[in-house]
Order: C-alpha cells, then structure tokens, then sequence
C-alpha cells in the first residue's frame, strides 16, 4: 500500500521570485492551472523589475534570446536569459522561469516551465508544469486530453482524485528527464 498523497511542495523547489505565490491555497499542483492565466495577467498588469513589455501582454526579462518565426500570444511572461529557438509558439497563458530553452518546433499552452527547464526539439507542453532543470528529450508529448475526452483523474498514493478538469499535461518534478 502506498497512501503517501504528493503534494506541491514535494515536486517543485519554486525559487522564481515572481512565481512564489503561484501555488497559495494549491495542495495539489493541477489545481494552480486554472488561476494561471490570471495570474500572468496581474503580474503584467503590475510589471516585474527589470521586465520590459515586448508586445502587449508578453513581458521578457534581461538577456532573453527570442529568434525568428518565434510566435508568442499573450499573456505571456518570460523570465532572464531564456532561449526562444526558431518555431517555438507560446500559445497564452506561459510562464517561463530563469534560461529555460524552448526549441525548434515546440509549443506551449497553460503551463509554467520553473528554472533552467528544457524543452529543446519537437514537444509540446499543455496544461503542465516542469519543475526546474527538468528536460523533455526530442519529441517528448504532455497529452493533456484523455482519449474518451472524460474528465482527469489522478492517482494520487492509493487514493483515485478527481481534478475537476478535463485537460491535465505533465506535472514534472525538478531534475527529471524524460524522452
């Protein structure tokens, strides 16, 4: 028997300083994911040091490399020395930590991808969250969406529990690699 439940502050060692309220009131991760949108929102609406806005409702910290045919939909908050490489599309609702890399042909929608998380070629990234210096080898997928289009329900310990939700990616704790 394993009745051990995992919660948020088990997975993600969260050190992003405009991110340390991201999980308040959340004991499980996957209940952050609705709030994320608003809470991109509020932190652009109130800015973040050092953070200039690069079009409305995408702001970008110091030293971030953005290359070209990268597409970004707000709202959209990328943090120091991240590497957008070409093809990458933020599809809204991104939060990017400290140089993280999101590679050639590699999309993101609803997630927040922690510190130095790569994300390098050919994934997409939905309704997740990846802890820091976690990376998704070539190809790697978070299908957020269950075949039956049901709601998501996550076992948890023993315990089957139900996310409300019917789309839930990856929720990956710091140092994991997966490919």
């Amino acid at each position: 028997m394993n009745d051990k439940k995992v919660r948020v502050t088990e997975l993600f060692d969260c050190t992003v300083p405009y991110l340390e309220n991201l999980f308040d009131g959340c004991e499980y991760p996957w209940e952050m994911l609705p709030k994320l949108g608003k809470y991109i929102e509020n932190l652009i609406k109130d800015g973040i040091k050092g953070f200039e806005l690069l079009s409305d409702g995408v702001l970008v910290g110091k030293d971030v490399k953005i290359y070209e045919n990268v597409t970004i939909e707000p709202p959209a908050i990328i943090g120091d020395g991240c590497v957008l490489r070409p093809g990458a599309f933020l599809r809204g609702n991104v939060v990017l930590g400290k140089n993280c890399v999101v590679g050639n042909s590699t999309e993101l929608k609803n997630c927040v991808l922690l510190n130095r998380v790569q994300v390098p070629h050919y994934n997409y990234v939905g309704d997740s969250i990846l802890g820091c210096r976690s990376h998704m080898g070539a190809g790697s997928i978070t299908s957020n969406v269950k075949s039956d289009k049901g709601m998501v329900i996550i076992k948890n310990g023993d315990e089957l529990m139900e996310t409300g939700r019917k789309k839930v990616g990856a929720m990956l704790p710091d140092d994991v690699e997966i490919g």
